[in-house]
Order: C-alpha cells, then structure tokens, then sequence
C-alpha cells in the first residue's frame, strides 16, 4: 500500500497511544462521525476499562496490523494484559478517521448459530439495494419450500452497524434471520450506508438518508419475489431501526403488512444520550467521567436550543453528527407517526436495557399507543438492549460476552407473522 499504508499505521498508532494514556476524548476524535455516533467518549473509556481491568491490566500493545485491499483499510491492533489478551479490530478511511470499532476477544467467541437455527431449512442469497455509490449489499434468507410467506426487513441500530448488527462476538440480526427464516418467515438484511461507504456520506447526511433508500429498496425486493406474499412484508427494527420504522412504513407504497419494534428509543436521542452517559459513569465513576457527561449535556442543550441551524458546527453538537442530521430527527416524531399508522405493531423490551429503557421509553409507546387493539407490547425482564438473556444489572461488558438473542424473542416474531 506504501504511503497509504504508512498512514494508516501512523493513525492506528496514535489511536494506540490515546487508548494506552487513558485519553478517550482525544481518541474518539480520530472516529468519523457515524462511529463517534454509535461510540461516545465515556462509552469507550468504560468499554476499554471493564476489558482491560478483567484480564489483569494492560502490558503492551504490538504493532498495528494492517489488511490490504480493504477500502476502509481494515487495521488489528493486539493488546497484551497481565492474563490474557484481545484484539482491536478498527478501519482507516481515505478521510484518515477510523470506521467501525471492536474488541475482539479471540476465535474461541465467534459467533455460532443459535439452537433454535436449523441452516437446513433455508438458503442464503447476496443481494444488491438501491443504485448510485450509496447502494448496500444484503442478505436475503428464504425457507426451503413453496411459498408464498410471509418476509420481513431488517433495520438494524444507530451507528455504523453491518447487516448481522454486529457488536462483538454477537450478532443479534443474524440470530433472527436464521430463527425466523427456519420458521418459513423469509428474511432481508443489509448493511447500513454508514457501513458500507463511510467515506461516500455527504456532509448533510440524515437519520432518512441512512435508512429509507435501501429499506425500500428492500420492501420492493421483497415484493418482487415470487416466494413472498406481496401483501405481507413487514419491517423489524431495532433500537434506532426501531424509532425510524414508523417513517419507513409512512412512505411505503403500497404499505407494510405491519411493524415489530424491538428495542425501539421513545425518547429524543440528544436527551437520551445525557441519560446513558450518566449510567455508564456511575460504573467507572472519576473526574474524566464527569466532565465527560458534562460536556454531552452541554452539546445536548445545543440540539435542544433555538440556536440549532444547518450551519452549526459538529464540534458542537453530540458524537460529531452534522447538524442536518441532528434537525432531521428534531423534526420526526416517531410516536406520532407511529400512532398515525392503522398497521399491527408488536413492540418487544428487554427489562435489563439501560440504553432503551420500560421507564424513559416503553412508557411513550405505551401512551401514544393505547387503546389500539392492533398493537401488541411485551416485557422481557431478564434481555439486555440486544435481546439477550442475562442476570443482574446490564453494562457494556455484556456486549463483550457471546449470546444469542432469546428465542421466545424469534416465536413471539415469527407467531405475529405467521398469524398463530
């Protein structure tokens, strides 16, 4: 790669130095602003800490390896600690910012299907959405057998996440494709633009940008095939891909058969990014904690002001999203267009979520939602954010542990489809 290469490990390198040194706001500010979205300053600091505190501290961190022909060039950066290790696995852009964030525990967490998963009972088909340099590759799941069945779309959560809403070891998406594609629901997922093409998003990207192409794109796909019942595509979203559902339904022509909501936030994401950041700082409490929360709260009370136009600068505003994209969510209520829709709705929560929480949000789809005998809300009590079962109180360090998403989780889905 010869200079480019040299880049790419120069910024690597500082991103290392910035994680060794403990500094997380200097190193978020090498994230492109879609990864600064999805991974906030103090979500790194406790991510970092609960890893490296658990395996004995950190020894070193080796040499940064990069992955020619990736575009982003995708970059491995092992860390050593006093038991054990893991690895941090990033992407450097042409814009010289990094894309896409894991720590990956080793080969021993991959991801292996769920038992409520039976590979036989379905294929796997590559599929292209959308057209222009923000078309996004996908995954069409089709159970073996005749049709036509019922087909539901993936919408997967803020931040750059790819079509198996990948988040360490776990794959949340992939959990329900291959369960409800074993149960004769076909299945579409796709990678988010902000996955694919982090370098292609224009400056005034939006939340509707992100996902109302290629959902439709998909909704159309979808209908096309003839092992699809046309009049029964329906979309599953969760977390944002949940909030953002309703705008998707609202502009699909013909519509949806109907929506599941999993995870889905209620409340305004600036307000709810205070809240979040407040939680993770009571876990790993100090000084940088606070003033991490500090200045959250006071690029929230930006997004919240009068003051908030198409010229504000990203520096000020949360995760360094553009402030066309901060207006664009001011500007949708996902309540009232939900609420406007005469379409079933099944709205799932995990009682231990503490990103999407019964308190801050249910509650909003609970009262903007009454007495609509079409909608259907359930409580899972023991499901983290993404829907796996766990005990105790929920923290980032969860995510890091491999799971599956509760397969009561996939029947409830699978019985609304199938109209059991």
């Amino acid at each position: 790669m010869g200079e480019n290469e040299d880049r790419v490990l120069e910024v690597a390198r500082a991103f290392a130095a910035l994680l060794r040194a403990g500094d997380f706001t200097g190193a978020v500010e090498l994230f492109a602003p879609p990864l600064r979205a999805a991974v906030p300053a103090e979500a790194l600091r406790l991510a970092w800490t609960t890893e490296t505190d658990g395996r004995g501290g950190v020894t070193a961190i080796a040499e940064p390896v990069a992955s020619p022909g990736d575009e982003p060039v995708r970059v491995h950066l092992p860390v050593s600690c006093g038991d054990g290790g893991f690895t941090v696995v990033t992407s450097v852009g042409a814009d010289g910012l990094l894309h896409g964030l894991r720590l990956d525990p080793g080969e021993a967490a991959a991801w292996q299907p769920p038992t409520y998963a039976d590979p036989a009972r379905f294929t796997e088909t590559e599929v292209r959405l959308g057209s222009g340099p923000l078309a996004v590759p996908g995954t069409l799941s089709l159970p073996v057998g005749p049709g036509p069945r019922p087909a539901v779309v993936l919408l997967s959560g803020g931040g750059a996440f790819d079509r198996d809403g990948s988040s360490g070891p776990n794959k949340p998406l992939k959990d329900l494709a291959w369960g409800l594609a074993s149960r004769q629901v076909a299945v579409l997922r796709f990678d988010k633009p902000t996955f694919a093409h982090p370098d292609r998003l224009p400056a005034d990207f939006t939340m509707a940008d992100e996902y109302l192409p290629p959902a439709l794109a998909a909704v159309e796909l979808l209908r096309a095939r003839p092992e699809v019942d046309p009049n029964r595509v329906h979309l599953v979203g969760h977390s944002m891909g949940g909030k953002v559902a309703p705008r998707i339904a609202a502009a699909a022509e013909p519509p949806v058969a109907g929506l599941v909501l999993l995870a889905a936030d209620a409340q305004p994401m600036h307000e709810a990014a205070v809240r979040v950041a407040r939680h993770l700082a009571t876990l790993t409490p100090g000084p940088q904690a606070t003033e991490m929360v500090a200045a959250l709260a006071r690029q929230a009370a930006v997004v919240a002001g009068p003051g908030l136009t198409p010229d504000t600068p990203a520096e000020s505003l949360p995760f360094g999203l553009s402030a066309a994209y901060w207006l664009d969510l001011r500007d949708y209520d996902q309540l009232a267009t939900a609420a406007g829709l005469t379409l079933p709705m099944l709205i799932l929560q995990g009682g231990r979520d503490y990103q999407v929480t019964v308190e801050d949000d249910l509650t909003r789809w609970q009262q903007a939602l009454a007495d609509r005998p079409e909608v259907a809300i359930r409580i899972h009590p023991e499901l983290n954010h993404l829907l796996i079962p766990g005990t105790g109180p929920a923290t980032p360090a969860e995510y890091a542990r491999p799971g599956h998403v509760a397969a009561a989780v996939v029947e409830q889905i699978a019985d609304r489809l199938l109209g059991r």
